[in-house]
């Protein structure tokens, strides 16, 4: 990706993540409580399945207590101030809460059957966050798909931060979360990477199995805001260390809705927010035989909304070559490095 200019807009902060005295003030531990307790009859995400799944049921995420990790490495694929020089250390949660018929993840989001032998106890994560800190040298710690997975990450915390860890957390979400539980992530989440997918819920009902996706990922949205406003925020290395990034993906057609999802952003939110416009969509899973999604988009359609963005006042954004998708696209497929190819 590159930045469409060089006014980042960014402050620069060395200081400790926030999550380090919501730890030593002990509200860390009663927002893990308060969390785990809401497992019992899970309403986690916006599904609100009611499922016991401390007791090991399941609801539609297909996840009982502990996390699913399907894949954790070095990714050098994100925006360049979350890849940074090192890499973002991704931990690539198992199942979701949506089911995208174009998902190229749909390996690891769709097929519950072949993660279960991947369930990860608080221990575990917290083991791996510190891997990716003190082995891979990574930026930051990039929870990817972790929305049904929040009480076991904020467990996961309370031993990673007394052995350690110190990175900022950033919290790479469908969008589709509970503002109830985002706001219990205040102080803990650092970044803020929601990809705004709709703007038309019939859109959504067909394409991600959800019908009520427009208000929620609103909603949603303008928590993570008020939690960490519209200002990158970044360390001595031009990482980020705090902000809200939002992701737009460019669907063929127009399905996306971006115009309109463009101009909430920019009348009900603020057009100083940062922007990744991703032209990297190609036909995946179901997509492949579905009239309407089986095609790349178009340069034409990927130029539309950028120059769309520009006049709503967007200053600060990513664009991508729409003929460069490969190199984000992951393979899940086998048991080694997501990016080993040279995709990422």
């Amino acid at each position: 990706m590159r930045r469409s200019t060089e006014d980042t807009g960014a402050t620069d902060a060395k200081q400790a993540p926030s999550y380090v005295a919501l730890f030593e003030s002990g509200e860390l531990h009663r927002r893990a409580g308060q969390l785990v307790q809401r497992l019992g009859a899970c309403d986690i995400c916006p599904r609100e399945c009611g499922v016991d799944r401390l007791n090991g049921r399941v609801g539609f995420c297909s996840s009982a207590r502990e996390a699913l990790v399907a894949a954790s490495c070095e990714h050098r694929g994100e925006e360049p101030p979350l890849s940074g020089s090192r890499g973002s250390g991704t931990v690539f949660f198992a199942n979701c809460n949506l089911r995208c018929v174009f998902c190229q993840n749909y390996e690891i989001s769709q097929r519950p059957e072949l993660h279960a032998s991947d369930a990860m106890t608080a221990e575990g994560l917290a083991a791996e966050m510190l891997r990716l800190q003190n082995q891979l040298h990574c930026h930051n710690i990039n929870l990817v798909s972790p929305t049904h997975f929040v009480p076991q990450i904020v467990e996961a915390l309370l031993l990673a931060i007394p052995l350690g860890l110190r990175l900022p957390l950033v919290y790479n979400t469908n969008a589709y979360d509970a503002p109830d539980v985002l706001h219990l992530l205040d102080g803990i989440v650092d970044v803020y990477l929601p990809d705004l997918k709709y703007s038309s819920d019939p859109v959504a009902s067909r394409l991600s199995g959800v019908r009520d996706y427009v208000g929620v990922s609103r909603v949603a949205t303008r928590e993570m805001y008020g939690q960490v406003g519209p200002d990158l925020v970044l360390d001595d290395e031009d990482t980020v260390a705090r902000g809200l990034i939002i992701r737009h993906l460019v669907l063929p057609g127009g399905l996306a809705g971006s115009r309109e999802s463009l101009s909430w952003l920019a009348e009900e939110v603020s057009n100083k927010v940062s922007l990744s416009i991703m032209a990297q969509y190609y036909p995946a899973h179901l997509a492949r035989s579905m009239p309407v999604l089986s095609r790349r988009v178009t340069a034409a359609e990927y130029r539309e909304v950028v120059q769309f963005a520009a006049a709503l006042g967007f200053e600060h954004a990513w664009v991508q070559e729409p003929e460069a998708s490969s190199h984000y696209r992951p393979d899940f497929s086998g048991p080694g490095h997501p990016f080993e190819s040279g995709s990422g």
